[in-house]
């Protein structure tokens, strides 16, 4: 999809930011409802999850990987709005998203690229088996309404799949996502998954807009903004997205120490069951950053942008998204067994200001 930006100023969340417009024509405009309205499905909507834990760095500082994001902006902080619409719908990318297609999508180039080298230890019942060194690893099931896959062409020509999720909004239809997923042409949101389905069951969603920052990356300042959030269109009976799957709602970061339910889809070829993973873990803060970390091995490259969700809630399905697989190096360290460890940017005023701009402009 080629983008069309144009420049102008807000205050959102009493900061001043530089973002930028988004070509959105023929789509009303939402008024943003706030961050912290009710799931679609009602959740919990108790108190925050974990407490401040600022000052202590429990966990090693990793290196950084030497490459570059694309389109890095020297960490500005001005948002990107979405690109121009065009007439992609959910029928196109129902008939272009076949499920050889899907299969045969790779993990993007400045994500999570580790694949496996062993069988992974992984199980299919409930919680997280623990592997050598005490470290929890996640568990192959369904999967959940509310997050799946995101595919997409970009200029290689080759088709790119990270993970994303649905995010409560006035209109229904938002998703988000890391934001080095970066999703380009034929971009389509399949939620909760099934390998080898002729028919998905929650349906193929046509992706139209994208909103970002364009200082996004995966090192330096720029990984505390990697987060992207997209639009779909509704389906053609006219339903929004979170009407059929539910939506979970976007939360402030409310410390670095969380108990949380991480759940992602690694690329078939990283994981050949091809299934979702889920794992209950706890974050703690990645030394020397602003940003949290996991651990739970499992989440090989096509887990980027997997939601990081606390207070979820068995019976709807959904919870308070406070952080996602992102981040530096696109979401964990390099090396051997670092499926098992995974990094997060701490959402803070920037996600909460991209989100006003995208329920405004979505």
């Amino acid at each position: 999809m080629r983008q069309q930006w144009g420049r102008t100023a807000a205050v959102v969340l009493g900061a001043t930011i530089g973002l930028a417009t988004a070509t959105v024509g023929g789509v009303a405009v939402a008024q943003a409802g706030g961050v912290t309205a009710a799931p679609a499905r009602s959740a919990d909507d108790g108190g925050y999850d974990g407490s401040q834990d600022e000052g202590q760095d429990e966990s090693r500082n990793e290196s950084q990987d030497g490459g570059s994001d694309e389109a890095q902006d020297g960490g500005s902080d001005t948002a990107q709005g979405g690109g121009a619409r065009t007439s992609w719908t959910g029928e196109d990318a129902a008939a272009y998203w076949t499920p050889q297609r899907m299969a045969a999508a790779i993990a993007p180039a400045h994500g999570r690229t580790v694949s496996r080298t062993s069988p992974a230890p992984l199980t299919g019942r409930s919680g997280a088996k623990k592997t050598s060194g005490r470290v929890p690893a996640g568990r192959h099931f369904d999967g959940i309404p509310s997050v799946g896959v995101l595919f997409s062409v970009d200029g290689d020509s080759k088709a790119h799949h990270c993970t994303a999720s649905v995010v409560h909004s006035p209109s229904g239809n938002l998703i988000l996502t890391a934001g080095h997923c970066n999703p380009g042409s034929r971009a389509a949101f399949v939620p909760q998954y099934t390998s080898g389905a002729t028919t998905q069951p929650y349906g193929i969603w046509a992706i139209d807009a994208k909103y970002d920052y364009p200082g996004r990356g995966t090192t330096g300042p720029g990984a505390d903004l990697d987060f992207a959030f997209a639009t779909v269109v509704p389906d053609d009976q006219g339903r929004s997205l979170e009407s059929v799957t539910g939506g979970n709602t976007l939360t402030p970061t409310p410390g670095y120490r969380n108990k949380v339910t991480v759940v992602g889809y690694p690329s078939v070829r990283n994981d050949p069951q091809d299934r979702a993973v889920r794992c209950d873990t706890s974050t703690s803060r990645l030394s020397g950053t602003r940003q949290l970390r996991m651990e739970c091995g499992g989440f090989y490259g096509g887990t980027s942008g997997s939601p990081w969700l606390t207070h979820y809630d068995e019976r709807t399905r959904t919870g308070r998204i406070v952080g996602l697989i992102g981040g530096l190096n696109g979401g964990g360290p390099t090396g051997p067994n670092s499926d098992r460890t995974s990094y997060s940017p701490y959402f803070g005023t920037e996600i909460m200001a991209l989100y006003a701009r995208a329920t405004q402009e979505g």
